[in-house]
């Protein structure tokens, strides 16, 4: 048992800290990165609806052998992918570099010049500073890590994470007198919060019901079409006004459906996207601790909040979504179409400049 805790801990340690939206931005050429990065939640969502699905027809022990199929079939990917270009610029390695950039944008392509900015940018932050925590709150990076911080606690505060975890109490609260099963609502409930069906407007009967495309590709098929900054804006717009609703009918799929387009995913993207490669591991790490902190308040305050007021604990989750416009308008750039090395050459030199680019 005490082995069985020791690698359960590893293991959930390691999915914490994990960087792979960061990776996925470093390799990804700009005109794709963001719908690569976001893709990432997508695939996520997939995976932990077909795991709520098939929980229902397997026992647990099933359910974890057929978990370490797709990190064994990852464990071998793995020998195929080259490693991140900006990474092997970090540690002076100039010729794989150059390789891993064949490697990824292909044989015939000139990659000459976004080899020299990666190079030039890396050895530029390399020289100014070093990776140390309190490097990180100099005055240059306080933009980035307002942003960061800031998209982060956003997101838990607006209360994603209450939903989420307390599904089954809220389908319970809504449906209880319909007569409709409580455990089919929430393992349906939880299908639509993993795999963001559309609903956009639909109220909570839509639960019910099945549709054919996930709510989570509108942010994979417009973000980079639209930039990070609108779906985000619409996202925290969504989240406010139907967070108002939920506390008046619980109409959680357009909540959800909200959720998904932006602030579901997005401030991974720009937190993969915003710092430079010498402030990257210890900023992340700042970053991840915001978002697994405050949603452990959200979580724990949430059962209070909701016996105390059901409408009210959505009014205020309306509220902060709300305030959450204010702070993406005035400090969450616009990151599309840019390279890491524009956007964080831009944020660190010049923060009032790139907000509507």
């Amino acid at each position: 048992m005490w082995v069985a805790d020791i690698l359960c801990v590893i293991g959930w340690l390691c999915i914490a800290f994990a960087k792979v939206p960061v990776y996925i931005a470093e390799i990804t050429p700009k005109h794709v990165r963001g719908t690569c990065t976001f893709s990432t939640q997508l695939l996520q969502n997939a995976g932990l609806a077909m795991v709520y699905f098939l929980g229902n027809f397997i026992s647990w022990r099933m359910m974890a052998l057929l978990g370490a199929l797709p990190c064994v079939i990852q464990g071998i990917g793995l020998f195929f992918i080259p490693e991140s270009p900006r990474w092997l610029a970090k540690v002076g390695a100039d010729k794989e570099l150059e390789n891993s950039l064949l490697r990824l944008r292909g044989k015939d392509v000139d990659i000459s010049r976004e080899a020299s900015e990666i190079q030039v940018m890396t050895k530029m932050l390399e020289s100014d500073s070093k990776s140390s925590f309190s490097n990180l709150f100099q005055r240059k990076y306080r933009h980035t890590l307002v942003v960061g911080v800031g998209l982060m606690l956003i997101q838990q505060f607006s209360g994603s994470t209450a939903v989420f975890s307390y599904a089954s109490t809220i389908i319970r609260k809504a449906v209880g007198c319909t007569g409709f099963s409580v455990a089919i609502g929430s393992t349906l409930l939880a299908i639509f919060m993993n795999f963001h069906f559309f609903g956009l407007v639909l109220a909570l009967n839509a639960v019910y019901g099945y549709s054919q495309v996930p709510k989570a590709m509108i942010g994979v098929i417009f973000v980079d079409k639209w930039g990070r900054r609108p779906l985000l804006l619409t996202s925290a717009c969504g989240m406010s006004i139907t967070c108002m609703f939920i506390g008046l009918a619980f109409t959680l799929q357009l909540y959800l459906a909200a959720y998904a387009i932006g602030v579901g995913g997005l401030p991974w993207v720009i937190m993969s996207e915003i710092f430079p490669m010498n402030m990257k591991v210890t900023a992340g790490s700042l970053v991840t601790l915001a978002s697994w902190s405050s949603s452990s308040i959200v979580t724990y305050a949430f059962n209070f909040l909701f016996e105390w007021s059901t409408r009210g604990t959505f009014y205020i989750f309306g509220a902060i979504a709300g305030a959450a416009l204010v702070f993406i308008w005035l400090f969450v750039p616009e990151t599309k179409g840019l390279s890491l090395e524009e956007i964080q050459t831009s944020l660190i030199r010049e923060p009032d400049e790139i907000y509507h680019m």
